[in-house]
C-alpha cells in the first residue's frame, strides 16, 4: 500500500510504499535543532520505496554525511538521508504523513542526547484544546 505526505504548505509532495524499516523517536540534538521540536518521529524506507510526487527539497548537509531535506518555501523539514549509517535508505518526517498514524513508533532512540524533560513530560497535564477552553 501507499502512503502520501509532504511539507505544511503543500510545495513538496512525497510517497511511500510497503512497511518502515523501522519508525523511532530520535532525541539527538541535530533532529532537535533542525526541527525546533524535542524530538522527531522518523519511518525508514528502502530508496526504491520514496518517491517525490512534486515539488522539489532543498537539502542540507547537517553533519558529516545527514543530508537533511526540506521545503524552501514553508521549512518543513520532510525526509533525510545518511549514506554512512543507513546506506540505502530514506527516513521521512512520519508527522508530515496525510496519516501520520499510518506507522507507529517502535522506540526512542538517542536518548543520551534526550532533553533532561522530556523523559517525564508524558506525565504532564493534557488538555484536548488551549486550557481554559
Amino acid at each position: 500500500m501507499e502512503h502520501e505526505g509532504g511539507c505544511h504548505c503543500g510545495a513538496v509532495r512525497y510517497a511511500v510504499k510497503g512497511e518502515p524499516q523501522h519508525v523511532t523517536l530520535c532525541h539527538c540534538s541535530d533532529c532537535r535543532k533542525s526541527s525546533g521540536a524535542p524530538m522527531v518521529s522518523w519511518a525508514a524506507f528502502a530508496e526504491d520505496e520514496f518517491r517525490i510526487l512534486s515539488g522539489e527539497a532543498i537539502t542540507f548537509n547537517s553533519s558529516g554525511q545527514s543530508m537533511r531535506s526540506f521545503c524552501g518555501r514553508c521549512g518543513t523539514g520532510v525526509y533525510f538521508r545518511n549514506a554512512e549509517f543507513l546506506p540505502g535508505i530514506v527516513d521521512i518526517q512520519s508527522a508530515t504523513l496525510d496519516d501520520p498514524d499510518t506507522y507507529i513508533p517502535m522506540a526512542h532512540i538517542q536518548t543520551a542526547e534526550r532533553i533532561g524533560w522530556m523523559a517525564e513530560a508524558h506525565g504532564l497535564p493534557s488538555f484536548e484544546r488551549f486550557p481554559g477552553q
